[in-house]
C-alpha cells in the first residue's frame, strides 16, 4: 500500500478541483491511502469526498512546535507528498520528515531546496482546466497521461454527510411538481469577478415570478454586508446567510436543484454533488472558464464571447464583461433545468 499526502491549503473551490487528482490516484493505485492536507475551513469538503481517506489539518499542525510538526508528518508514513498549492513552510517540513518523494513545481525557488521531484508547470498560460493541471504533478509517480475532463469529472464527486437543520430542510418542500429550489451565492471573496447585486435581485424576481423558490447563501459576514439588499428582496428569496456550516451547506446544496454563482467555492461544490451548477465568468486569464469552470455532470457556465480581456484588470468595478451576462440569459438557462432527486 502507498500513502500520498496531497497538500492544498487554499480556498474551497481550489480544494474541490483537487479532489479529481485524489480520485485519479485511487484509480491508478486502488489500494493506496490518500491524505488531504488543508485548512480547517475545507475539512468538511474532504470529509464529504469518498476518495479522501484522511484529513490533516494544517491550522492544527501550525500550533505545534516545529519539531512536533515534523513528527506529525512522519506519523502519516507517506511515500510521497504532492505540493499542489506551494507552501514554503510545508515543503521544508516534508523534507525534514524524510518523505521519500516530495513533488513540487520548478517555478518556486524553495522547491529547489526542499523537493526532490520537480515538475515544469505553468498554470497561467495553459489551455488546460485546473483539475487537469493538478494531474501534471503526478508525472514523477509514473502517471504521465493527463486525463480528459470527462474522465476526471466523476472522480471528484462529493457525498453529503452532515445533516441540515430540520427547520432549514423544511423550507425545501415543493408546492408543485416543476418547482425548482435554486440557490444564489452572491459573494466570491475575490476569487472571481462578482456578478452585480442588482442582477442577482432581478434574477431572484424572475425566478420567483416563475414559481421557483430562491435561497441566498453566504457567510455571516457576507450576510451582514448584504443586509440592505436582503431586506429589499425579502419577498422573493429566503436568507440563509450565516445559518449553515460548510458541512451543512454541502448537504443543503445536495437537497436543492441547482446553484448560481460567480467563480467561487459553492458553484464547484454544487457541480461535484451532481447538481445543476451555473458559473458566471469573465474571459480574462487566468479567471476564464477554460481554467476554472465547475466540473460535474450538470455543470455549465456563461461568459462573454470575447478574447482574453484586460480592460478591468486593475479595477474590477469597471468590469463590463461580467455585466454582459444579463439576468434574463441566466433565467433562461435555469428554465431548462429539471427538478432533481435529493441525495
Amino acid at each position: 500500500m502507498k500513502t500520498f499526502i496531497i497538500s492544498r491549503t487554499d480556498a474551497i473551490g481550489d480544494v474541490v478541483l483537487t479532489l479529481p487528482l485524489c480520485g485519479w490516484l485511487k484509480q491508478q493505485y486502488p489500494e493506496c491511502r490518500v491524505v488531504l492536507l488543508g485548512r480547517s475551513y475545507t475539512q468538511a469538503v474532504a470529509a464529504a469526498c469518498p476518495t479522501v481517506d484522511e484529513f490533516l489539518n494544517d491550522d492544527e499542525l501550525r500550533q505545534l512546535p516545529k519539531a512536533e510538526q515534523v513528527r506529525a508528518l512522519r506519523r502519516v508514513q507517506a511515500d510521497a507528498m504532492v505540493h499542489v498549492f506551494p507552501n514554503r513552510r510545508l515543503a521544508a517540513l516534508a523534507r525534514k520528515a524524510g518523505i521519500s518523494q516530495r513533488i513540487g513545481t520548478r517555478s518556486r525557488w524553495f522547491h529547489w531546496l526542499t523537493c526532490n521531484r520537480l515538475v515544469a508547470l505553468s498554470r497561467r498560460h495553459s489551455p488546460l482546466h485546473e483539475a487537469q493541471l493538478n494531474c501534471h504533478l503526478l508525472r514523477p509517480l509514473g502517471l504521465h497521461r493527463i486525463p480528459e475532463q470527462a474522465e476526471l469529472q466523476p472522480l471528484g464527486k462529493l457525498m453529503p454527510i452532515e445533516p441540515v437543520p430540520a427547520e432549514v430542510a423544511a423550507l425545501l418542500a415543493r408546492s408543485r411538481a416543476q418547482q425548482l429550489h435554486v440557490v444564489l451565492h452572491p459573494g466570491s471573496r475575490g476569487s472571481g469577478r462578482d456578478w452585480p447585486l442588482d442582477y442577482y435581485g432581478q434574477l431572484a424576481r424572475l425566478l420567483h415570478a416563475q414559481g421557483h423558490r430562491v435561497f441566498i447563501t453566504g457567510t455571516a459576514a457576507e450576510g451582514q454586508k448584504l443586509q440592505p439588499w436582503l431586506q429589499e428582496h425579502v419577498d422573493v428569496c429566503t436568507n440563509l446567510t450565516g445559518r449553515l456550516s460548510l458541512g451543512q451547506l454541502i448537504s443543503f446544496i445536495a437537497l436543492a436543484d441547482g446553484l448560481v454563482a460567480a467563480s467561487t467555492g459553492p458553484v464547484h461544490l454544487a457541480a461535484a454533488l451532481g447538481k445543476h451548477a451555473l458559473g458566471l465568468f469573465v474571459p480574462m486569464r487566468p479567471m476564464h472558464p477554460g481554467r476554472w469552470a465547475p466540473l460535474g455532470p450538470r455543470a455549465e457556465h456563461l461568459v462573454l464571447d470575447k478574447p482574453d480581456c484586460n480592460d478591468c484588470r486593475q479595477d474590477a468595478s469597471v468590469c463590463s464583461c461580467i455585466r454582459s451576462v444579463v439576468p434574463m440569459e441566466v433565467a433562461t438557462r435555469i428554465s431548462a433545468w429539471q427538478p432533481l432527486p435529493t441525495q
